[in-house]
């Protein structure tokens, strides 16, 4: 299943992409989950996909206003240079555990909408990503175990505000201006994606592409990310792992690429689909 969150006619909801458009789970579901985090609380991906059997698309996609995957997550994790590529460009060594940072969910925007440029910076990059989404909550998981914990992968856009990420050693302010990140259109249920299936992951700026990894060449798995943060803190139903982006940053390029307002950046991956997403000025 292609699963989203959206907002229609001012109200939040969520859905399931069909062929003819996006089936309102919500209501196939008779109001029973409040969002999609909710659904994936109560382990009900199962009665989901039943209540979409034989059903019709409620409305087209085209136009929907689409939300970030999961608009309320407890937790986003951030795996920071996790690329051999993207280590070696900004002139850092490998480390023994991953690197991790936090990002608050007001950072984030959907698919379609503006991701936007902050008044106090000029230096606004994009990175690449896959975004795992916590289904099964655990604490302490074992790595062995952590892939049957997904609930489903997204497409991610890890924004980053770059002079500010560089003003102390810690990341945070860089990686948490409102509505720098992107996440979706949609989080593709981890029966379609089987353990140990290589992804293709790629960046594009106005069309010309920027960035192109497999999942092959991460330094710290899936599995690893999910039992290190799981050691931190228990991973809730709805929580986010963002894995990592490649070499190819906009910032370690001669001269440096920002995005600017009126650009269009787009991160696509070949088993999920593409998350496109215009840059605005911040009004």
């Amino acid at each position: 299943m292609k699963l989203l969150s959206f907002e229609r006619n001012g109200q939040a909801g969520f859905g399931a992409v069909a062929t003819d458009g996006v089936i309102d789970l919500g209501a196939a579901l008779q109001g029973r989950f409040a969002d999609l985090k909710a659904l994936l609380a109560a382990d009900a991906l199962g009665e989901a996909a039943a209540a979409l059997r034989g059903r019709k698309a409620d409305f087209a996609l085209d136009g929907l206003r689409l939300l970030p995957v999961i608009p309320n997550p407890g937790k986003i994790w951030c795996c920071g240079l996790n690329y051999g590529e993207h280590v070696r460009e900004t002139n850092r060594e490998v480390t023994e555990q991953p690197t991790f940072f936090l990002r608050f969910a007001d950072s984030q925007v959907g698919h379609g909408e503006a991701i936007v440029r902050p008044a106090e910076s000029t230096q606004l990059d994009y990175e690449a990503e896959i975004a795992v989404v916590i289904g099964k909550p655990g604490r302490r998981i074992a790595e062995a175990d952590a892939l049957a914990h997904i609930a489903g992968y997204a497409c991610y856009n890890d924004g980053s505000v770059r002079d500010w990420q560089r003003h102390t050693s810690q990341w945070g302010p860089g990686k948490n201006f409102w509505r720098t990140g992107g996440f979706g259109p949609w989080m593709v249920t981890a029966d379609e994606i089987p353990p140990g299936t290589v992804m293709t992951l790629s960046a594009r700026l106005n069309g010309v592409e920027m960035q192109r990894a497999t999942t092959e060449m991460m330094i710290h798995g899936i599995a690893r990310q999910i039992a290190y943060a799981s050691t931190v803190a228990p991973l809730e139903a709805g929580d986010v792992i963002v894995t990592g982006t490649p070499g190819g940053v906009g910032a370690r390029r001669t001269p440096p690429v920002w995005m600017k307002a009126g650009d269009v950046v787009e991160i696509e991956v070949d088993r999920i689909g593409v998350l496109r997403n215009p840059i605005a000025d911040e009004a």
